[in-house]
């Protein structure tokens, strides 16, 4: 017999993400380059996306051995996908960089949003920064328009003659992760007239607020990496459609594998990243109310790498599933996993992108 099951978690997840007014979001859409990367190469070819004053952004992507996941400042694996953007957010010398990104359509009037975006401190940063902040702009920033300095912090009011508007992390917190992604988000009222944003520090060396990192480097800086940037509507009328949309319409049954969205590790590890809480528990709490319910855990991965490695990794990294709701309370009787290594790819493991599709953790429900 099958069992409808509404969850909210992965519907959420789905309509959060077709939500994305931000266009490239996560920076793999490109003109042309066939992974010839080279520093100070995100203003060259990244769709939707520019530089609002005259640095040099730079662009990585895991095809190149250079400039992919191990780069001149670190290593690090993209949040997402096989591409991320880097920057320095503070320098001794004042220099700044940015990113600017753009909107699918003007924000609407009186209407609430919520900005996310993640950020990994590059392992030779000596700082870490609590003053990062986005701008959100009528018009897109002119590079050194009136008398904006044109590699240094940007002034908003000499970058753009439209209107604007500053935002910083409600949090205040000092971003300081250089193992893994940290999630910088906000909310707020639109004015109507939002169509581009920037991401940096617009404070000058005096103002910026930072704190000390171990680091090996002799120069004092502040270098982020950034990757998967949403802007997408909030508010609690649209959380109510979100519940009426999931409650109503789609169902999960039991003895149907489903994939989960966001249950996250970092590159060749079994730690679950704090992400993956959120659909954890969601399903703990699900099952915690169906007590006549069991489920199983399945791990995979792509095909880079030796076979043996990647059946260890799956399983571990289903095993890291099924200790977290453990933990959590539920009855061991209840949970199996097994790990499939990338012997059940649901994609061509030809591509970045078909290769992160395999990279994933899924379940089952199981009525006992």
């Amino acid at each position: 017999m099958k069992q409808s099951i509404r969850f909210l978690f992965l519907f959420c997840c789905f309509i959060s993400t077709s939500q994305n007014l931000v266009l490239n979001p996560s920076f793999e859409a490109h003109s042309s380059y066939k992974c010839k990367i080279y520093l100070g190469g995100f203003n060259d070819g990244i769709l939707d996306w520019s530089i609002p004053n005259y640095g040099s952004t730079d662009f990585f992507d895991t095809c190149s051995e250079d400039n992919g996941a191990k780069n001149y400042n670190g290593f690090q694996m993209p949040k997402t996908g096989s591409t991320y953007a880097g920057m320095y957010f503070f320098t001794d010398k004042n220099y700044r960089e940015y990113v600017q990104g753009e909107l699918s359509k003007t924000l609407i009037k009186g209407k609430k949003y919520k900005m996310t975006f993640y950020l990994s401190l590059a392992d030779k940063s000596s700082y870490a920064l609590k003053d990062i902040q986005v701008l959100i702009t009528e018009e897109k920033l002119k590079p050194c328009h009136h008398s904006n300095a044109c590699d240094k912090a940007i002034k908003p009011s000499k970058a753009t003659e439209g209107k604007f508007k500053m935002y910083s992390n409600p949090d205040n917190i000092y971003f300081s992760n250089k193992e893994s992604w940290m999630a910088y988000t906000f909310e707020f009222t639109a004015e109507g007239y939002e169509n581009y944003f920037s991401i940096g520090n617009f404070h000058k060396n005096s103002k910026t607020k930072k704190q000390k990192e171990l680091s090996n480097s002799p120069y004092l800086f502040s270098y982020y990496y950034i990757d998967d940037v949403t802007i997408e509507p909030s508010g609690k009328d649209n959380v109510r459609k979100k519940i009426i949309k999931t409650t109503e319409e789609p169902t999960i049954n039991t003895n149907e594998i489903y994939t989960f969205k966001n249950v996250l590790f970092d590159f060749d590890k079994a730690e679950l990243l704090a992400i993956s809480e959120v659909e954890l528990n969601e399903l703990y709490k699900h099952l915690e109310i169906n007590p006549k319910l069991k489920v199983e855990i399945y791990g995979h991965t792509d095909n880079v790498g030796l076979d043996k490695r990647n059946k260890e990794l799956s399983e571990q990294r289903a095993k890291a599933v099924v200790d977290y709701l453990i933990e959590k309370g539920l009855n061991v009787t209840r949970i199996t996993s097994f790990g499939f290594g990338s012997t059940q790819p649901i994609s061509t493991n030809e591509t970045k992108e078909g290769q992160q599709l395999n990279r994933r953790v899924a379940f089952k429900l199981i009525e006992m």
